[in-house]
């Protein structure tokens, strides 16, 4: 029993010093601009290949992948105003709900016509649709997703987001786009809130503040997408009589983190910027661990022949999106 609780401790301080390892990484050139979730993934994907799956920590690493990432999933909400995006967002709202729906249904769609990976591809699509890392953690259990799907497309949006923002960041100065549109664009299209932010900063507070509103009304619709996909499979397993989806309950606790940033503090309870900053660090943190957890469950020879189509798919839908909310902005 001693030895155990031991190997538990060790799985979760394990998970925490290739975190810590990454957020030091990531502030190094290069490497800055991929952020911490993605240099802890491909740490955990190079260790699992050189040395293998750390069994005898797997009771730690588990609870990282499972509970940690759920515990990251709840505070996230604290990220979301949803008084802001009701008074200011509604138009954005429906153009969220257009994105959303387009990388969606286009991944599902291109997934079938191509014959491509299922699970990677839905994840994708929602990760690309809403708010990258935090959309396919909170979607993957409902789609039954195994462990290692859902940290390589975790990876692959990443990189994608990445790379869109700095591309967004290089030919901003040749497209003929008002700031404030252009942050509108960059929140309704990038990926990750981290890649938004980084596309819309330079353009200005204006255009940045846009971004990030518009960004948030993607956020905002994660909660029914996930009740839609609930619908969705508890349909599907009732006609093939596969095992009951279970209801994910750490959404009530992103719900509840929501209204409480939204209508409780602040009004009623007033907390620092620091300790809200300090928070969201532990919310990054978590989230990186849970990363890294996920990431030890990637093996090349399993994923072989997996990624590359669900890759070329997507990236293909990212460049699309890119056109169809330049258009609607």
């Amino acid at each position: 029993m001693e030895s155990n609780r031991l190997q538990f401790w060790y799985g979760m301080i394990f998970t925490l010093l290739i975190a810590i390892i990454s957020f030091g990484i990531a502030r190094l050139p290069v490497f800055n601009y991929i952020g911490p979730l993605a240099t802890a993934i491909t740490l955990a994907f190079i260790y699992r290949q050189l040395f293998g799956y750390p069994y005898k920590l797997k009771a730690g690493i588990q609870f990282s992948a499972k509970i940690l990432l759920r515990a990251a999933i709840v505070l996230y909400g604290l990220k979301l105003n949803i008084n802001v995006v009701f008074s200011e967002g509604l138009p954005l709202l429906l153009k969220s709900s257009v994105v959303i729906a387009f990388a969606i249904l286009m991944s599902y769609a291109l997934a079938k016509l191509f014959k491509a990976d299922m699970t990677l591809s839905m994840l994708l699509g929602v990760g690309t649709g809403v708010c990258g890392a935090a959309a396919i953690a909170a979607v993957a259990p409902i789609i039954k997703a195994k462990d290692e799907d859902t940290a390589v497309s975790v990876g692959i949006i990443a990189l994608l987001g990445t790379i869109f923002s700095v591309v967004y960041l290089l030919i901003r100065p040749y497209v003929p786009i008002e700031d404030v549109a252009y942050g509108i664009w960059s929140g309704l299209s990038l990926h990750e809130l981290a890649h938004v932010a980084l596309a819309a900063e330079p353009a200005g507070e204006e255009a940045l503040g846009f971004a990030l509103l518009a960004k948030l009304s993607r956020v905002f619709l994660l909660v029914p997408l996930c009740l839609i996909f609930i619908w969705y499979m508890r349909r599907k397993e009732s006609r093939t009589g596969g095992a009951k989806v279970a209801f994910p309950y750490f959404l009530i606790g992103f719900i509840l983190m929501s209204l409480l940033n939204s209508y409780v503090i602040g009004d009623y309870i007033e907390i620092s910027a620091q300790i809200m900053d300090s928070i969201s660090q532990l919310t990054t943190l978590l989230l990186t661990m849970a990363m890294i957890a996920l990431g030890l469950n990637i093996s090349i020879k399993d994923m072989a022949g997996r990624t590359l189509k669900p890759f070329v798919l997507i990236l293909i839908i990212s460049i699309l999106l890119s056109v169809l909310v330049y258009q609607i902005k």
